[in-house]
């Protein structure tokens, strides 16, 4: 029978201490950093992905246990687990994922969580829906969840629908952490993809009081003038 337990039992087979040393360090787990007190098995992400596969009739009750576990790759499976059985649920399902995916956002605690799980659950979930409740995670206190609302539009982007992605990260202009500007600047350099003069008005309104590094992740991919006039609009000294 598959179970939480054995699904955890299997991932530490796959681990290795080197493997999980390498990943504490990226995944900055040291005190005062935000992977604080976070801890690795050391296995790797497509042997999650297959794992997740052989378990991903999992019921939720024991998707719940893994998911909250201390052990970074077992709540990486339990996500890998849920996205799966989202994409194959009809919409009562979806649903009842989504549901199930908020009410244990805290769970969701590492960028590379919420960069796997917002779009492909919560995200498609409200591709019809009212969306009031990312607005709600881009004002909250909590890292993951302001990181959860910019991310999960991503799957607005995909359908060519910006409008909720250019306003939370309007909303999250001032955000003072790193992890944020990487990700609204990621956002918005999507939108470029989808719509060039979206992102370029949003830009030149915005440019400068953006942070530095959210502005250098949204201009990544234009050509080197148009970059450095955009970089040109940006104070040299951070504000913070």
């Amino acid at each position: 029978m598959l179970t939480a337990h054995s699904a955890a039992k299997d991932l530490k087979k796959l681990g290795t201490p080197a493997r999980a040393k390498t990943a504490a360090w990226y995944f900055k787990t040291g005190k005062g950093h935000y992977g604080y007190g976070d801890i690795f098995l050391g296995v790797t992400v497509p042997e999650q992905r297959k794992l997740a596969k052989r378990y991903r009739d999992l019921p939720l009750g024991e998707i719940s246990t893994l998911i909250k576990s201390p052990l970074h790759e077992c709540r990486l499976t339990a996500l890998f687990i849920l996205v799966g059985q989202f994409e194959c649920a009809a919409a009562e399902g979806k649903a009842r994922v989504a549901r199930f995916y908020l009410q244990r956002r805290k769970c969701v605690n590492n960028w590379d969580l919420v960069d796997s799980s917002a779009p492909r659950i919560l995200g498609r979930h409200l591709s019809d829906k009212n969306r009031t409740i990312l607005y709600k995670l881009a004002r909250s206190k909590n890292l993951w969840e302001r990181r959860i609302a910019i991310i999960a539009t991503l799957a607005f982007i995909k359908e060519n629908e910006y409008t909720d992605t250019l306003a939370i990260a309007k909303l999250l202009l001032n955000d003072r952490h790193d992890l944020i500007h990487k990700a609204v600047g990621w956002m918005l350099r999507e939108v470029g993809k989808k719509k060039l003069s979206a992102e370029e008005a949003f830009l030149k309104k915005y440019a400068a009081v953006m942070p530095r590094t959210m502005l250098r992740y949204a201009s990544e991919k234009f050509p080197e003038k148009k970059r450095r006039a955009f970089l040109a609009m940006r104070p040299k000294i951070e504000k913070y």
